[in-house]
C-alpha cells in the first residue's frame, strides 16, 4: 500500500465516523442549520424584508418567505451582480456560477465564502466514504480524470464568474494535482470536441484509475479513445475501477458503458448543483444517495401534485414519506431563500436519509394531461433495454400534437440507437406498456383512444451532438433532456431521423 493510499484511508474512517454522526441525528441537524441561516442572514436586505428578525420556527419561515425560483428572486440577484453588499448574504458573493436556460437569459447563482468549502468537502467525502466501505484506495496514487468546463474565469463588479465545475477546478488539493488530468492548458480549451481529442492524446498512455463526468461526455471521451488506439477502455486502463458521475441518470447508459469498458467497474453517483451539493452515494450497495444535511443547505419539499396549489404544504424532513415524487425546495448559506431549483426527487430510505433524483420539474410532457415525467421514461427505456436487447447512445421524448393524416396524436421518441433490438416494433411496445402501468394519466389517453401508442424516431449517429451543438448547448454541464413539452428539441432531431 503506497504512502496516499495509507492515508487516505485513514482519513475515510475520520470522515465516515463525522458523518455518521449527524446522519444519525438528522432532525437536530437540520434545525441547527435552520437557524444559523437566519440568523447569519438577518441584516442582510432580503432578510430585513422578510422580518428575518421575528422567524423563530419553520412555520415562520413558511409565513414570511414564499417559494420562489431564479426569475422570482431576480431582483435580489441584480442588486448583487451590479456591486451591492449584503443583499441576500453578508458580503458579497465569492463567484458567480453562470448557466443558462432561463426566460430571461444567464442564471448567476451566488457561491459564497461560506458555501464554497461544501461543494469541496462533500465531493470529497464520497470519495473516502467509497474507500472507508469498500477498502479501495489504490486511485489516489494513479491517474485521474475529470472531465468539466473551462476554469477561466471573468470577472463581473470584482466578483469572479464561470461554470460551476470550472470554479472548482481551482479547489484540487494539492496532493491531488500531480495526478490530476487533463493538464490546465488543455481544462482550458472551450471547444468540447478539440478539448476531448485534446485529451484523448493526453491520456491515453496514462494510468487512468478514476475517471469522472457526466456519462454522455465521458461516452464521447471512450469512444475517440477506442477509434484512436483500437482498444476497449478496460484494456486501455488495467487500473480504471471507479467513474463518478453525476447530472443524469445513468441507467439508459449503463450496458454501453460496460460495452466501451470491456467489464464492469465501480461508480459513485453525485448530486452537485450550482445551487448546492445536495447528495452523494455512499453504499455501492444502495442506489440511493445520501442527503447532505451539514452543508448549509435547509431542505423543504412539496408533493409534486400539490406545488401548484395556491398554498401548498412545505414538509420538512419530519414528514416526508418514501417513494413519494417531491419539488426540493432549499435555503442555502450562498443566500437561496425558499428556492425552487427545479428538481424532484423521491425518498429511498428514511434511516438515514437517502434520495433519488426523479425528474425536473419543467421537463414533463403534459400536452395531454398525462404529466409524464423524466423517471418514468428513463425507466420505460431501461424496461426495454432489458427485455428485447439493443443499445442506446441518446434519447429524448416530445409530444406530436399535429401528426400528418387524420391520425391521433402521440409521444415520439428520438433515439440514437448503437445496436438495434431486433424487433423494433416490440421495443416501442415494451417502452409504452411499462410508461402506462407507471403512469395512469397515461394509460387512460391510450385506453381512451386519445393518444396512440408512443413512435420511436431513429436518429443518425451523431445527430444529438450536432443538434445539441446548433444550439449552443454541446459539451461541459450541458445535458440532452430526456422529455420537453414543446418540440424544440424534436423539430432539429427530425433532419437527422435515419430513413
Amino acid at each position: 500500500m503506497g504512502v496516499k493510499a495509507f492515508f487516505a484511508k485513514r482519513f475515510a474512517a475520520i470522515a465516515a465516523r463525522k458523518i455518521q454522526r449527524w446522519a444519525n441525528d438528522p432532525l437536530k441537524t437540520q434545525q441547527k442549520v435552520f437557524a444559523a441561516l437566519i440568523q447569519g442572514a438577518k441584516d442582510t436586505k432580503f432578510g430585513r424584508d422578510h422580518n428575518f428578525s421575528k422567524i423563530n420556527s419553520h412555520e415562520d419561515f413558511v409565513a414570511k418567505v414564499p417559494i420562489r425560483d431564479y426569475e422570482a428572486l431576480r431582483p435580489y440577484v441584480d442588486q448583487m451582480v451590479a456591486g451591492e453588499s449584503d443583499v441576500l448574504w453578508p458580503g458579497k458573493p465569492l463567484y458567480y456560477a453562470k448557466t443558462s436556460g432561463t426566460t430571461s437569459g444567464a442564471k448567476y447563482i451566488p457561491i459564497t465564502q461560506a458555501s464554497m468549502p461544501h461543494h469541496i468537502e462533500n465531493a470529497k467525502n464520497a470519495l473516502l466514504l467509497y474507500i472507508h466501505q469498500t477498502g479501495n484506495a489504490s486511485f489516489v496514487s494513479r491517474k485521474m480524470i475529470f472531465l468539466q468546463g473551462s476554469p477561466v474565469l471573468t470577472e463581473k463588479n470584482g466578483v469572479q464568474l464561470g461554470r460551476l465545475s470550472g470554479i472548482v477546478a481551482h479547489y484540487v488539493p494539492s496532493y491531488l494535482q500531480r495526478n490530476r488530468m487533463p493538464s490546465w492548458e488543455v481544462n482550458c480549451i472551450e471547444d468540447w470536441e478539440t478539448k476531448v481529442e485534446a485529451i484523448v492524446q493526453e491520456t491515453k498512455n496514462q494510468d487512468m484509475a478514476l475517471i469522472s463526468g457526466i456519462p454522455s461526455w465521458v461516452q464521447m471521451y471512450f469512444e475517440k479513445l477506442i477509434k484512436t488506439t483500437g482498444k476497449p477502455v478496460g484494456d486501455l486502463f488495467p487500473n480504471f475501477n471507479l467513474f463518478v458521475y453525476g447530472g443524469v441518470n445513468f441507467e439508459p447508459y449503463r450496458q454501453k458503458f460496460q460495452q466501451l469498458i470491456g467489464r464492469k467497474t465501480d461508480s459513485i453517483e453525485l448530486y452537485p448543483a450550482s445551487e448546492g451539493f445536495f447528495a452523494f452515494q455512499d453504499r455501492q450497495d444502495d442506489s440511493g444517495l445520501l442527503l447532505q444535511l451539514d452543508s448549509g443547505i435547509f431542505y423543504e419539499f412539496v408533493k409534486t401534485t400539490n406545488f401548484f396549489d395556491p398554498s401548498p404544504r412545505r414538509h420538512t424532513l419530519e414528514s416526508v414519506e418514501i417513494g413519494v415524487d417531491y419539488v426540493m425546495i432549499i435555503s442555502t448559506n450562498a443566500g437561496l431563500w425558499g428556492y425552487n431549483i427545479g428538481d424532484t426527487v423521491q425518498f429511498t430510505s428514511l434511516k438515514p436519509f437517502r434520495i433519488r433524483v426523479s425528474g425536473r420539474l419543467k421537463h414533463f410532457i403534459s400536452a395531454f394531461g398525462e404529466h409524464v415525467i423524466g423517471k418514468e421514461v428513463e425507466e420505460s427505456m431501461t424496461h426495454a433495454l432489458q427485455q428485447c436487447g439493443g443499445s442506446i447512445s441518446e434519447f429524448t421524448v416530445a409530444p406530436q400534437i399535429t401528426p400528418e393524416g387524420e391520425t391521433l396524436p402521440y409521444h415520439e421518441w428520438f433515439v440514437e440507437f448503437e445496436r438495434l433490438p431486433p424487433d423494433l416494433t416490440a421495443f416501442a411496445a415494451a417502452i409504452d406498456q411499462k410508461l402506462q402501468e407507471q403512469n395512469v394519466y397515461y394509460a387512460d389517453l391510450i385506453q381512451g383512444k386519445v393518444l396512440q401508442p408512443l413512435k420511436i424516431t431513429q436518429v443518425s449517429t451523431g445527430g444529438f451532438n450536432a443538434v445539441m451543438k446548433s444550439l449552443g448547448r454541446f459539451g461541459g454541464q450541458n445535458k440532452v433532456p430526456r422529455l420537453a413539452n414543446d418540440r424544440a428539441l424534436a423539430e432539429p432531431l427530425s433532419t437527422w431521423a435515419h430513413n
